[in-house]
């Protein structure tokens, strides 16, 4: 399959809107304080799948615990196309600041989300990572929250010198100052490893996670039947409002069955899945195969997660000036879209 760089980035971009579009439906709809649970959770579960793992990759071991972390915040964010700055005090204090626009609550979506997102994700990863360390002392410092209108997402790790219990892990110091940004002191990662096609696959694939996680962590929080439905809703209505900038992005054609199934293929393969399109008398019919979103799931998570996502291309085909029926099949271990003309 030849690599298209442009629809990567469309399938990073469409995953971080949804992910957005998703938070502002719980936050709207469920409130505040779900929506901080919900945030808590995902990252929680993202921080134990990602953390250690990553920390390797990005060449941080041998570090102190404190300037590794820093710097992991910076490399990891920055594979994932969030600007991130490091500023050093010394081997057992790190800062980390988060540069406007904030991916995480992209244009005006920052003014329709509650602080308690913002304290979900930091209770969620930042104040554990003394934990998955193994450093009962190593917590979190937030000087600066996006939602309260400060500077953005600021703070320090920082070693003290006893354990920490649970509630030391993160704590809030708003009238603290971060040291000068020095660019010459900024990390990079492992010189040669990161190409540009690894790079924009890592990026998607960063937005594509949050994905995975967010609606399982979701239904956790929800159950499953309210959690589906505003899955599937915010899904359908990112793909209507995010088609059109999709379409710029692959070369995609409003028009009928035949261009809607084109821009569907050349999408799908920006997630690297196989795609094949027979044309029918009447429409067109996808064979897609290797289903990147669902990788590794079976059973209920698996069908909970297609039943969403595949709401998203719904969405995107009926934001098209002609109307369209769209079928989506199971078919082995992929599906099959069948896009005809309403009858009559």
């Amino acid at each position: 399959m030849t690599l298209n760089i442009p629809a990567i980035a469309a399938q990073a971009e469409l995953h971080h809107q949804y992910l957005l579009g998703l938070e502002l439906m719980v936050a709207t709809r469920e409130g505040p304080a779900v929506v901080g649970d919900w945030m808590f959770r995902l990252f929680r579960r993202q921080h134990e799948d990602k953390f250690l793992s990553s920390f390797r990759k990005l060449g941080l071991d041998g570090l102190p615990d404190a300037v590794a972390c820093a710097k992991y915040h910076v490399l990891s964010n920055g594979v994932g196309g969030v600007t991130v700055e490091y500023m050093e005090e010394s081997d057992t204090k790190a800062w980390v600041r988060f540069r406007y626009p904030r991916w995480m609550y992209d244009g005006a979506v920052i003014c329709g989300v509650p602080v308690e997102a913002s304290r979900g994700f930091l209770r969620g990863w930042y104040g554990q990572n003394g934990v998955s360390l193994g450093n009962p002392r190593l917590g979190f410092v937030c000087v600066s929250e996006d939602m309260t209108g400060q500077f953005g997402l600021c703070g320090y790790f920082r070693e003290y010198d006893y354990d920490l219990s649970e509630e030391e892990r993160l704590v809030f110091a708003p009238d603290e100052r971060p040291p000068p940004f020095d660019p010459a002191k900024q990390p990079v990662p492992p010189v040669g490893e990161w190409t540009g096609e690894r790079l924009a696959k890592a990026n998607r694939n960063y937005a594509v996670e949050y994905i995975r996680n967010g609606v399982r962590e979701l239904t956790n929080v929800l159950g499953h039947e309210r959690a589906l439905e505003l899955c599937r809703l915010a899904a359908r209505l990112t793909g209507l409002q995010h088609y059109r900038h999709m379409a710029d992005a692959v070369g995609g054609v409003d028009g009928g069955p035949a261009q809607a199934a084109a821009f569907l293929q050349a999408m799908f393969e920006g997630m690297g899945d196989a795609c094949r399109v027979e044309a029918s008398a009447d429409g067109a019919v996808l064979h897609q195969s290797g289903l990147r979103i669902v990788r590794g799931l079976d059973g209920a998570e698996r069908e909970t997660l297609l039943a969403c996502w595949t709401e998203i291309w719904r969405g995107a085909v009926h934001s098209q000036r002609a109307f369209m029926d769209v079928k989506v099949e199971p078919a082995g271990d992929g599906l099959t879209w069948t896009i005809s003309l309403p009858a009559g």
